[in-house]
């Protein structure tokens, strides 16, 4: 067994360390105060081809692994998780389904200009009243004479104040079932989608929409991969996702240890620096026993899909856990910060705000214990 990360990884680290340092750690705290995303960053993300880590070079990426690909998402969540997921709903969800069974002319016109930061996509899944129950959604599309018409709302949905296109799933036929679920590409801005900006207390500079459609249509090659019944690409991505994720949170339990390792060194309580208390040393070593233990169940999982052995239970614990150390963590960092971990100059409140965002997107800490439990045969 090989525990080390290659030099190859060793690299990427750096590169988007020294990245996230100089060009976003900067912007970070304004654009939470603004709730704007800078999209500028989608063309520098392109150019240093962090957009497509996880693609063949032949498609237009990097020809990256799963582990470079959480390796980028824990930096850039180091620095910001509301940047890093701007960039996780754009390169993965909103063209991974379109990499795997996208058409030829849906490559040319969406992933690989999507690769480049050149178009900025989200993913149309989650909807008012529906919640986690993928199969309940209410979007539908109706066959008509040249294409599609297209009814229903979308919700909590990441980058569609400023996407170019969305990936929608929508339903194609009226049973609950697999094959009544299909993607489509649709280009935005469209007649009949009204898109609202959502305020939110966690991932601010991650511009959040509410989508409507009514009567949209769509031709018929806005139709992924010209198929009917893609849900099982929907679960596939969802699945890889949450590996994803959970790598965005060793990111963000990160940032904020190191925030309270430095607090813990400057600040002085009766002659003596905090970190000499062995209350606030014990919060600091639990700290650092949660992030080893998560890390290595993160790039574990990376393992399993660059193995193509990845299953959805293994997925479930990969960001049930991770997610949840990311809230702990957070949350002792604000108390190790007393007073000034409610204070906008420190930023160990906005990784909490950021953090709970986790333990509730991309699948709730009770969903995933329910695959996990089903997996177990537990009901």
């Amino acid at each position: 067994m090989d525990f080390d990360f290659s030099s190859e990884h060793d690299q990427v680290r750096e590169m988007v360390r020294r990245f996230a340092a100089e060009e976003i750690a900067p912007l970070a705290s304004e654009a939470d105060d603004r709730e704007r995303f800078p999209r500028e960053l989608f063309a520098k993300w392109g150019e240093l081809g962090l957009l497509g880590v996880r693609y063949p070079v032949e498609e237009g990426g990097s020809g990256m692994d799963k582990i470079s690909d959480c390796i980028v998402r824990e930096e850039l969540s180091y620095a910001s998780q509301a940047f890093a997921s701007s960039w996780s709903a754009h390169t993965h969800l909103g063209i991974w389904p379109i990499w795997r069974v996208g058409t030829e002319q849906q490559k040319q016109q969406y992933l690989r200009p999507a690769l480049k930061g050149e178009k900025i996509s989200c993913f149309g899944l989650s909807e008012p009243g529906v919640g986690s129950n993928v199969r309940g959604l209410t979007t539908k599309a109706e066959k008509m004479e040249g294409g599609w018409r297209i009814n229903g709302a979308k919700l909590y949905i990441t980058n569609a104040p400023i996407a170019d296109f969305i990936m929608l799933a929508a339903r194609t036929s009226p049973e609950c079932s697999a094959n009544a679920i299909s993607l489509f590409i649709v280009d935005l801005p469209n007649p009949g989608i009204e898109i609202s900006h959502l305020k939110k207390e966690g991932i601010k500079a991650s511009e959040t929409g509410l989508i409507h459609f009514e009567d949209v249509f769509v031709p018929d090659d806005a139709l992924l991969g010209g198929e009917i019944g893609t849900y099982p690409v929907i679960l596939g991505s969802l699945a890889e996702n949450r590996v994803g994720v959970a790598a965005n949170a060793v990111g963000m339990a990160r940032a904020a240890m190191d925030a309270s390792m430095r607090y813990a060194r400057e600040r002085e309580v009766a002659g003596q620096t905090i970190g000499n208390y062995q209350a606030i040393a014990h919060k600091i070593a639990d700290m650092a026993t949660d992030i080893e233990a998560a890390t290595w169940l993160v790039y574990r999982g990376a393992w399993l899909v660059d193995q193509n052995r990845l299953d959805t239970a293994m997925a479930s614990k990969v960001k049930l856990f991770a997610s949840e150390v990311a809230l702990r963590v957070s949350e002792q960092a604000i108390r190790i910060h007393g007073g000034a971990g409610i204070m906008r100059e420190y930023p160990v409140g906005r990784i909490h705000r950021d953090a709970l965002v986790y333990v509730i997107g991309e699948g709730t800490s009770e969903i995933q214990r329910n695959v996990i439990a089903r997996s177990l045969n537990m009901g």
